[in-house]
């Protein structure tokens, strides 16, 4: 498996000729949507799911399928059979990758803003995609997808994230928030420099691919 990073939350995953794009917001070049096979968001939220975009990637390509829960589904009216809608439990193969579905709800960004809903998505049981949200995998994982930096989150909770996740490695996602001095303090903290989680922290560039054996 190959999977290759774009803006913020997005990565693009290559495996056994199939090409899965997950979480292809407002930062993510539109490029990202060539060849692809797939596309699986986790919530609503503008920097996870840019509606016009998605809907020209449709256009474009007829073959093109969506994954993705109630709320999103409802903004691609139209769309017909193309978007399947999935939730906690769900379980659904994309060529010859397995993908289940994990976890309901968005992280907490302050008690007054409702709640929308959020799915991970776990593919072949080791790299897993949390959404914006600190939803455990149902095991231990090779890769874990980390939203490295959010309104909602800070650096302690994403060390006991990873911590009680378990993964061999950490992959720092959702950083457009971040400064470049930010990105690199974050990472440092979860990383080498903090105190410590269990998993090594590979940095992915914008464009950069990572290996999965």
């Amino acid at each position: 498996m190959r999977i290759t990073k774009y803006g913020h939350a997005c990565v693009r995953l290559e495996h056994d000729g199939t090409t899965v794009v997950v979480d292809p917001g407002m930062f993510t070049d539109p490029a990202v949507f060539a060849g692809a096979d797939a596309v699986l968001i986790t919530h609503e939220h503008m920097d996870h799911f840019e509606e016009a975009g998605l809907r020209a990637a449709l256009e474009a390509d007829p073959a093109l399928r969506v994954w993705t829960n109630t709320a999103v589904a409802a903004q691609l009216e139209g769309v017909g059979g193309r978007v399947a809608v999935v939730g906690e439990g769900d379980a659904f193969e994309l060529g010859g990758m397995e993908v289940s579905v994990h976890g309901e709800w968005h992280a907490v960004i302050h008690p007054d803003i409702p709640l929308v809903r959020n799915i991970g998505f776990l593919f072949d049981g080791r790299l897993f995609h949390p959404g914006d949200a600190l939803t455990v995998p149902p095991h231990a994982v090779d890769t874990l997808l980390l939203p490295i930096a959010a309104p909602w989150s800070k650096v302690s909770e994403l060390v006991d994230y990873v911590r009680e996740a378990g993964p061999r490695q950490a992959v720092p996602v959702h950083d457009a928030v971040l400064s470049p001095a930010g990105f690199a303090v974050h990472t440092h903290l979860v990383g080498p420099g903090g105190p410590g989680t269990g998993a090594e922290v590979r940095v992915l560039r914008e464009g950069e691919s990572l290996e999965l054996g």
